[in-house]
Order: structure tokens, then C-alpha cells, then sequence
């Protein structure tokens, strides 16, 4: 089955562009993202690991790991390494899995249980499904789940505004309006109650209905 948010990611060992992992320990007190790729040497994949390559130093900055997927061999993924950083002018600069038993699609869903045989056999179209993102938390819990059609290039400029969205929500009892971005003004949490709210923001907060209270961003400097 699909992992939803809230899940816990699956736990898997893997050889990877930078040698075997855990994923559990690999992530540790960080927080993630695994995306998957249907197979290397695949066009609208080579410009997405170039750009995330090109703004990984973003995530580190926010205590996030990045993690690619996909089925082939970690031989032909350091080959692809070579063409990506050719064309698009950044080296992957994270791990790429070689899930070459399909044992990680699988358990993330991506995957039905009955695929095997010779991963380099199959055509990127048999593996389309593989085209999710995963955000995972310190708590190894599902943060967000995008899944992509093969023909549509990936937004990682989403994922860094969600993963800002949602390291700021888990500190403070806030939500994120629609269009939101770092330093945007917040919506108070429907948990917090009017008193509570009343001690933490002394100076009030507006309220174009009783059930939207609006706040600055309580991390905005």
C-alpha cells in the first residue's frame, strides 16, 4: 500500500553512489527527502538531479538530507553522474539508491509486490509510478508526499517551502496560509484557544472571522 502522511517511513538497507546505508541511522536527527526516478538516463530526470544538486546547500541549511532513487545499478548511476553534471552544470552531490531488487519501491509503495527480474530490463514507462517525493522527519514520521507524471519536471522549490512550512509548524502552534513563504504572515492554530493565544500575542491579531486569527511569522526577525 501507498504511504500516506503521518506513516512511518520504512526502513531499508542499500547500496548507494556513497556506499551502503541504513536509512534510519543515515537520517539520524535530520530531516529528509527521498525522491525516486523511474531509470537513469532519462531526460526530464536529468535536469531534476541537476537542480537539486545546485540547491542542496538550501536544504543543508535547514538540517535536511537529500536521497535519490532509482532501480538501476549504482555502476550506471555514477555513469549518469557524469552526463548530469554535463548537461545541467551540477553533479549530484547526495546518494543515489540502487534498487536493483525493487525492495525499496516496494515498501514505499511505488512498486506493486509482483515486479522482478532484471531492473535494466524494464522501460522507464513500466516504472512511471516511480516519480514520488518523500519528506521525512527527525521522527522518521511521512511529512509530504508529491508524486509527479514523467513528463512534468518537479518543483524543489515547493519541497523547500513546504519542509519551511512545516519545520515552522512543528515549533510553534501555527499553520501556513495558501501562497505562504518564509517570513509571511501565520494563521494561529485551531487548537490554540482564544486565552492561550491572548499570552503569546499580547498585542492581538487580526481576525477577518473568529476562526482565522492572523499573526506575523513568530520566527520572522
Amino acid at each position: 500500500m501507498a504511504l500516506t502522511i503521518g506513516d512511518t517511513a520504512p526502513n531499508f538497507q542499500a547500496q548507494t553512489t556513497e556506499g551502503p546505508i541504513d536509512f534510519h541511522e543515515w537520517i539520524g536527527d535530520s530531516w529528509a527527502v527521498l525522491f525516486s526516478h523511474p531509470r537513469d538516463f532519462t531526460p526530464v530526470c536529468t535536469t531534476e538531479l541537476g537542480y537539486m544538486a545546485s540547491i542542496e546547500p538550501e536544504f543543508a541549511k535547514r538540517g535536511v538530507k537529500i536521497i535519490a532513487l532509482s532501480v538501476d545499478p549504482v555502476d550506471n548511476h555514477e555513469k549518469w553522474a557524469a552526463d548530469i553534471e554535463e548537461t545541467q552544470g551540477t553533479a549530484p552531490n547526495y546518494p543515489i539508491i540502487g534498487d536493483t531488487d525493487f525492495a525499496v519501491s516496494k515498501a514505499y509503495g511505488m512498486l506493486p509486490a509482483d515486479v522482478d527480474g532484471d531492473p535494466t530490463e524494464r522501460t522507464p514507462a513500466q516504472n512511471q509510478t516511480l516519480r514520488n517525493v518523500f519528506v521525512i522527519g527527525p521522527d522518521k514520521k511521512v511529512k509530504l508526499v508529491l508524486i509527479y507524471p514523467m513528463t512534468t519536471g518537479r518543483n524543489f522549490d515547493e519541497v523547500l517551502r513546504v519542509i519551511d512550512s512545516l519545520q515552522l509548524t512543528a515549533n510553534h502552534a501555527v499553520a501556513t496560509p495558501a501562497q505562504w513563504n518564509k517570513g509571511d504572515k501565520v494563521i494561529i492554530a485551531g487548537s490554540v484557544t482564544n486565552d492561550a493565544a491572548k499570552e503569546k500575542y499580547p498585542d492581538g491579531w487580526e481576525e477577518p472571522k473568529p476562526y482565522i486569527r492572523i499573526v506575523p511569522d513568530p520566527t520572522a526577525s
